[in-house]
């Protein structure tokens, strides 16, 4: 701040000598113009938001990089096969499920620069490693098949999904203390300003989930497996190093985030569960040690456990409780671009050349999503703007309904095959062997589509992906909407923890989703998916209806 300040003085200075050594007006202003502009242009260069910007498009390039090739990496390792990717899927979604209020709390407790320093630390060398161990196992397979008759790749495939949920964790802690808490502070509590942040962060991922991927996707493509994990691996290192940088001159021209609110008459929940219970546990713990007998890791898991339950009653007991969850039930839908509905969309005679434009036009349905939810909010306050986004979203939805019922769909209840046949029996998959495959940006590419057959009507499957991408402007509004009442609401000493509650129940949901997938995984079923999809939709918007109602009951506040 100190350096900022000098900068600006010096400016001015600069100013000052240009009004009186040029004669010439006209001149004058131009020269003072030119300096402003650069000075401003500095300014914001060095300035917090700039720098937090610029990190989390590192931070999300390299999270899109690896969620993307992790998938790839482990199907061909498995001889083509999805199942490691499962078992990786639900690794990852159980672990938050069950750790996010821990991760949470975690971020609570401790000064936010370790946080952020931790977290990105771990993140990034759990990368370095499981990429250096892929290296490896893709270079020397076969040696390391004949190893203990084969127990070696087992071992391997354990240590690769272990330390990718490792650094999905410590991303998930780098998310909440950086997006959730950081952000915050840095916009001194404005939130005018905090909304800009916000958007601005949306749309820097909307981005990266689009070109980071298809970066990757390229570079394996063009080169291997070997030299794909290696770029990710540079790309690590590097990252590492800048982010650290920046997020350390962050913590140190915000004075403010060195600060956390002492306990008193906003403390957390969590706090005070602990002081009563601090008195009770040192009077006992002897006691109980002596007659139980019950070994310290025991007590341990207990405390972490009663940690977890006090996190869930704190989330519950926040005000924007309603609103949280009925962001959570959107997560339960089919009604986006992954594998799922691009798998659904190729049995409906869709190209994998049409279905990357889609996926681009839907990543700029995103952006004006974020554009949106900034004039929104402005014109109508934060509440009224997830209401108007809820209705849009669903309203679009609608279309995705009408393609269920329209002339070309496949919904049928009986054992009648439609659309594509695809290989194998009435059991295979959806997707079909990864051979003829190409990965790129999430979505499934495929060669050779069969020829002969297809869809009597293509109305069923423009109005899907027609109302799919036009929901995505009212969905990225709301989900907006969302955090920024999450971080509005929330007092500072119990963000961490009602956030990292927040995630589980995001992952809770999206595990519902997989599950219902996996109960109906029929082409000609997936109708029902869409159905039970909007129901989960329109649950959810329910909730924050109600939640809106509930706080316009209220006097009301400037918003």
């Amino acid at each position: 701040m100190l350096k900022i300040c000098r900068t600006y003085l010096f400016l001015l200075s600069g100013f000052k000598q240009c009004i009186i050594l040029q004669p010439n007006a006209h001149t004058s202003n131009k020269s003072l113009k030119t300096l402003y502009l650069i000075g401003s242009a500095l300014i914001y260069l060095k300035g917090p938001k700039f720098l937090i910007y610029v990190s989390g498009a590192l931070s999300m390039w390299g999270d899109r990089m690896w969620h993307f090739a992790i998938s790839v990496f482990l199907i061909e390792l498995y001889g083509h096969n999805l199942l490691l990717t499962g078992i990786f899927g639900l690794v990852v979604a159980g672990s938050v499920l069950l750790l996010g209020a821990l991760i949470g709390d975690w971020v609570d407790r401790n000064p936010r620069n370790k946080v952020a320093h931790a977290s990105l630390f771990i993140q990034n060398i759990s990368v370095t490693i499981c990429s250096i161990v892929l290296m490896l196992v893709f270079s020397y397979k076969k040696w390391i098949e004949e190893i203990w008759d084969g127990w070696l790749t087992v071992v391997c495939y354990t240590v690769v999904i272990v330390l990718a949920d490792v650094a999905n964790l410590a991303s998930t802690a780098l998310t909440i203390a950086i997006q959730r808490d950081w952000i915050v502070v840095i916009t001194g509590y404005n939130r005018g300003h905090l909304a800009g942040m916000n958007a601005t962060m949306r749309r820097i991922d909307q981005v990266t989930n689009i070109l980071a991927p298809l970066a990757v996707g390229q570079v394996m493509t063009l080169a291997s497996n070997v030299v794909g994990c290696g770029f990710i691996l540079g790309w690590n290192l590097v990252s590492l190093i800048v982010e650290f940088i920046f997020l350390s001159r962050v913590y140190r021209i915000v004075p403010a985030l060195s600060v956390k609110p002492p306990a008193m008459e906003h403390q957390s929940y969590l706090k005070k569960k602990r002081e009563r219970k601090r008195s009770q546990e040192e009077s006992t713990s002897l006691h109980l040690q002596e007659i139980s007998r019950i070994p310290v890791c025991l007590h341990r898991l207990r405390g972490l456990l009663s940690t977890c339950w006090e996190g869930w009653r704190a989330y519950y007991r926040q005000p924007v409780f309603l609103a949280g969850l009925g962001l959570a039930f959107l997560y339960t839908t089919v009604l986006g671009f992954d594998c799922i509905t691009t798998g659904y969309a190729y049995t409906q005679g869709i190209s994998g050349s049409l279905l990357s434009i889609l996926m681009g036009v839907s990543a700029v349905a995103g952006l004006l999503g974020t554009v949106l939810f900034t004039k929104l909010r402005k014109a109508c306050g934060l509440v009224n703007t997830g209401v108007i986004s809820s209705v849009l979203h669903l309203v679009c939805l609608m279309l995705c309904l009408c393609s269920v019922f329209a002339p070309g769909s496949p919904m049928d209840l009986s054992h009648q095959k439609h659309g594509y046949p695809l290989r194998g029996g009435s059991n295979q998959p959806l997707l079909p062997d990864r051979s003829s495959i190409h990965w790129t940006n999430n979505t499934v590419l495929f060669e050779n589509a069969p020829a002969g057959t297809e869809p009597e009507s293509y109305v069923s499957i423009i109005l899907l992906f027609l109302g799919v991408i036009t929901a995505r402007v009212g969905l990225w509004s709301f989900d907006l909407t969302v955090t920024q009442l999450l971080q509005e609401t929330i007092c500072e000493s119990e963000r961490g923890v009602v956030n990292g509650v927040q995630s589980s129940m995001n992952y809770l949901m999206d595990l519902l989703h997989f599950i219902m997938v996996i109960s109906v995984p029929q082409p000609q079923h997936f109708g029902i998916l869409v159905i039970i999809s909007i129901l989960f939709i329109f649950t959810g918007h329910t909730m924050y209806f109600l939640y809106a109602r509930k706080v316009k009951r209220k006097p009301r506040t400037n918003t």
